[in-house]
């Protein structure tokens, strides 16, 4: 059967996966946003539907005060004798941790701190042993892939820290995973940042604490050469078996707007890329080692993608997210509507303003909404961070209501079309492609944005866009009859 990448569109960045009771579970980065750690399932490594998170309680992650780089970097996710483990950073505390669950749909245990620098954790479950292991500094101050054994129950050390890899000479060596099959530990990462010099490497020992040997012909999969192609920054993977034997790689990776330009505001996204195993026990991943757009895979099903979202077919508790740790207060929730209450926090901070998203998926969308304000400001952004997003606001003002446009590029604020209105009923919609949007209220163009000030390139961080409903100020804001169809 033949698939198409990416697996999971928009910002799902530094997949990891497991295999449990006869079916494939996936963890994301999530950074600022909240609920954290988004959690997928699927029957076939192509198809997945998205069951949750992992962390649903504010205090089991800290999120206030989180800029865009902050929050929960890189997770990991490994099942063992009937229990799911998750394992992760909270780049604002500087912390590594794990939860657990014995159901993946119902709630997370509080989190369990392993005292290891770095980021991007993992876990290796192996003869009754546990071992933990991130890019960092070991206890005798060397860098590089660093591994400790721990008691699983308690998260204590069990042995001294150990850097038992430094890479194989690319800048940023990190996202480490250690995997036995066939005798071999097989220790992947990733290196040169994950940008456009993103990469796969591996080695591979007799020993868990190695020495390991690199392979020869690293790096096993990047697109860092392969050009003009959309799909670029392919790195940061997790290697998984499918039930038929067969062995492939689901990794993040980008979409440029357009194959002579280079900026991508999607964010990081999820491929899926067959790997072969030689008769020397190494391994090679994808076409001459790098990720094509199409692979076929062994199984008979098709793959679907869902095209239509609105109020009535998502969930609240699982295609939606929150800025840091959100007020629920501000949020009532119907069966076709959302009441938004608003507060004085705008988009602008770092705090948490009342603001519910989800990720936009796609190049090609039509989305409409209606707004009914009464008072304040409320309306559609389009937000990648705190100095980056494109509002359409409906906002009172002494001689009634006015919707605006106001383009947020590098802290500057540009008001671009004004209309007024009769009343605080609005009917927004938006056309974007892979350059740009174009914004209309009531049927009336009132102006356009390029997409790539949204992007990874022009803003930094490491999300990517989402489309949002916001209110601001002493006010209530109805969102009803929302969609938003992809192309």
């Amino acid at each position: 059967m033949k698939y198409r990448n990416p697996v999971i569109k928009g910002f799902y960045p530094d997949p990891s996966v497991c295999f449990a009771n006869g079916k494939y579970y996936l963890a994301s980065s999530s950074f600022n946003y909240f609920p954290a750690g988004p959690l997928f399932e699927s029957d076939d490594l192509v198809n997945w539907t998205p069951i949750g998170f992992a962390f649903t309680r504010p205090e089991q992650i800290k999120l206030a005060g989180t800029n865009t780089n902050g929050g929960m970097f890189a997770p990991t996710l490994r099942f063992n004798n009937g229990r799911f483990y998750l394992v992760t950073t909270n780049n604002t505390t500087h912390q590594n941790f794990y939860v657990w669950t014995d159901d993946i749909y119902g709630e997370w245990s509080d989190p369990i701190v392993v005292d290891q620098d770095g980021i991007d954790p993992s876990l290796l479950f192996d003869d009754g042993r546990v071992y933990f292991m991130s890019n960092g500094t070991d206890d005798s101050g060397i860098g590089g892939i660093v591994q400790c054994e721990i008691d699983i129950a308690t998260g204590r050390k069990l042995s001294e820290s150990r850097c038992i890899w430094r890479g194989s000479g690319g800048r940023f060596l990190e996202g480490p995973h250690l995997y036995k099959i066939n005798g071999y530990y097989y220790l992947m990462a990733a290196e040169g940042g994950t940008e456009y010099g993103h990469m796969i490497t591996y080695a591979r020992s007799e020993n868990v604490w190695g020495p390991f040997t690199g392979y020869l012909d690293n790096p096993v999969l990047t697109n860092r050469n392969k050009a003009p192609y959309v799909i670029q920054g392919i790195g940061h993977g997790d290697l998984i078996q499918d039930k038929n034997g067969g062995w492939h790689i689901l990794c993040l990776g980008f979409r440029q707007i357009h194959p002579w330009m280079t900026y991508h505001h999607l964010g990081r996204e999820v491929f899926l890329i067959p790997v072969r195993f030689g008769a020397d026990g190494w391994f090679t991943a994808g076409h001459d080692g790098t990720c094509d757009e199409y692979y076929d895979i062994e199984g008979d099903f098709e793959q679907h993608e869902k095209s239509v979202f609105t109020f009535e077919n998502t969930l609240w508790n699982i295609d939606w997210q929150y800025l840091r740790t959100p007020d629920p207060d501000n949020y009532i929730f119907g069966k076709d509507s959302i009441t938004l209450k608003g507060t004085d926090t705008t988009l602008d901070t770092m705090e948490s303003p009342t603001f519910i998203c989800m990720h936009q998926r796609d190049f090609n969308f039509n989305m409409k909404v209606r707004v009914l304000a009464d008072g304040g400001e409320a309306g559609i952004s389009l937000y990648y961070c705190e100095s980056e997003h494109y509002d359409i606001a409906v906002r009172q003002t002494e001689n009634g209501f006015e919707a605006v446009l106001r383009l947020n590029i590098g802290g500057l604020k540009h008001e671009q079309t004004k209309a007024y209105l009769g009343g605080g009923a609005v009917n927004i919609s938006i056309a974007a492609d892979n350059c740009g949007y174009v914004f209309m209220v009531n049927g009336f163009m009132i102006g356009s944005a390029e997409s790539k000030y949204l992007s990874s390139e022009v803003c930094g961080g490491f999300t990517g866009t989402v489309i949002g409903l916001y209110a601001i100020g002493n006010n209530t804001a109805e969102f009803t009859d929302l969609e938003i169809k992809y192309e």
